[in-house]
């Protein structure tokens, strides 16, 4: 059951949430008061950067769930969803529906069935803040039985300044933690370069554009019109690329890319 602005379980939330003295209680208070304002099934506070893996600051999941979902997403998958694309946006928006993102066949993709399918959500909306010029700290809130409505939605917008005020206190605390990691750079620069030039011994520039657009999601004809070329000559370009890398399907394509991902580490 949702409350309403002037309820005093909002109020007393509010209140849990400026008293709040650490980055994990400021994030545990905002997820209790963004569960007054929605009913949802899950949050993950994550920090996209430019040039560094992707950090996970807070999370609802329980421990397989996160070993799942976050584990395996932070072992290169990340550069393959439109969040992490979105987050790196200049023009991005501060809030956004994840299905209103992604790309128009994303739900078909082999990242999705291995990713995403898996965490049963039928709709999730983003928070999105640029803390610096090199990091934008994303918060996730997902529902797995039925999607937002109209009237939830606007809700979310209502406390939009709240949850990024929270944001920002949340990121940093957490930047100022003595035991805290810094992201491995060289990792990302690795993980990065293998995506860009996945394929690049047997593929043309237009093939690996093709097959990175492929692995994202995007159908035939939104690859045409991010590449500016007819829909016919995406065709040809995909025939090509699965005959150079001696596949058959978008699930070997994808298998093919998580495997040249972890190559470098088994070396």
């Amino acid at each position: 059951m949702t409350a309403s602005f002037a309820s005093p379980d909002w109020h007393a939330a509010v209140a849990r949430l400026v008293a709040a003295s650490s980055g994990e209680g400021t994030a545990d208070a905002l997820i209790d008061a963004i569960g007054l304002v929605v009913h949802h099934d899950g949050t993950c506070l994550l920090a996209f950067h430019r040039q560094a893996p992707p950090e996970v600051v807070h999370h609802t999941l329980e421990p397989a769930g996160a070993r799942h979902y976050l584990d395996r997403y932070l072992a290169g998958p990340y550069l393959l969803d439109p969040l992490y694309q979105l987050a790196l946006r200049a023009d991005k928006p501060s809030i956004c529906r994840f299905r209103d993102a992604a790309p128009d066949r994303f739900r078909a993709s082999e990242y999705y069935r291995q990713y995403c399918e898996r965490t049963h959500l039928k709709d999730e909306m983003d928070f999105l803040l640029d803390v610096d010029r090199e990091t934008t700290v994303a918060l996730v809130i997902g529902r797995r039985e039925r999607r937002f409505t109209a009237s939830e939605l606007k809700r979310l917008h209502d406390i939009e300044q709240i949850v990024q005020a929270a944001m920002r206190n949340v990121w940093q605390r957490w930047q100022s933690r003595e035991d805290k990691e810094t992201p491995n750079e060289s990792v990302h620069r690795r993980l990065t370069e293998c995506f860009d030039n996945f394929g690049d011994s047997l593929l043309t520039t237009r093939e690996r554009e093709t097959t990175q657009l492929l692995l994202r999601g995007f159908s035939t004809k939104a690859i045409a019109r991010e590449l500016d070329i007819a829909p016919g000559t995406v065709m040809v370009h995909k025939r090509n690329l699965f005959s150079k890398l001696g596949i058959s399907s978008q699930y070997e394509l994808f298998s093919r890319f998580i495997e040249a991902l972890s190559e470098p580490e088994a070396r």
